[in-house]
């Protein structure tokens, strides 16, 4: 029987070198030159931290646009408060989302037998299946669940006939 899987899954290597891209920007900044202003990447994390509220904000705004230029989806990325100390020293956190979480996943097949295709949608952990007789149906519900926007960045694998 026909499948695919929806997913929401962000490329490592490409999250890394958009740290690594900005981490050379900072290094290269002069107005960034002694401040102890700095980019580190955990996991699934970018942490930055700066002496003042107007340094991370430019720190946010160089990783963000270093990861938008290397194809990362916005809807991926969630940006947390800068966190400020009485001394001044600002933090922030940027967190990069992997998976579809459950209300998402509901809403994304609830869409799909909205559609009236002949096609099931089962969710499986942090993914979606979509199974059906017909290969040209799955293809419209590839196509459609393409055109709404969702909450997530949405990909399609593992297509089989």
């Amino acid at each position: 029987m026909p499948s695919f899987d929806i997913v929401s899954k962000v490329n490592s290597m490409e999250v890394e070198n958009a740290v690594n891209q900005a981490q050379k920007e900072l290094a290269t900044r002069f107005d960034f030159k002694g401040s102890g202003a700095e980019i580190v990447l955990e996991k699934n994390e970018i942490k930055l931290k700066a002496l003042d509220s107007f340094k991370i904000k430019a720190l946010e705004e160089i990783v963000v646009a270093k990861l938008a230029k290397r194809g990362i989806s916005m809807k991926s990325i969630d940006r947390q408060e800068a966190e400020l100390s009485p001394l001044g020293h600002a933090r922030q956190s940027i967190k990069i989302k992997q998976g579809i979480d459950g209300p998402t996943a509901k809403q994304i097949s609830q869409f799909i037998r909205d559609s009236k295709l002949k096609v099931t949608a089962a969710i499986q952990g942090d993914e979606l299946r979509v199974t059906g007789k017909n290969r040209d149906d799955l293809q419209e519900v590839i196509a459609a669940v393409r055109n709404h926007d969702f909450p997530v960045a949405v990909g399609f694998v593992n297509f089989r006939d």
